[in-house]
């Protein structure tokens, strides 16, 4: 199933990456702001995890999957 996300409003009630960016942003900002550098490394790093997470889950593919294509193997 591919979704149409270019446009500049929400594709089937959900919102585009724009939308997505600007929360993202508000939380590092946030994080920074009230938790220090620290805070906004924690933050970054989990958003970034969560990122991939959904990035694989999106493409339907496993992690061992995944790996399997970094290193080169093929089945």
């Amino acid at each position: 199933m591919t979704r149409r996300v270019d446009g500049p409003g929400p594709v089937d009630g959900v919102p585009g990456r724009g939308v997505l960016g600007a929360a993202a942003g508000m939380a590092l900002g946030f994080a920074g702001w009230f938790g220090g550098f620290g805070a906004f490394l924690v933050v970054a790093a989990l958003g970034a995890l969560g990122w991939f997470a959904g990035h694989l889950v999106d493409r339907g593919t496993g992690l061992r999957e995944f790996l399997d294509s970094l290193v080169g193997r093929r089945q």
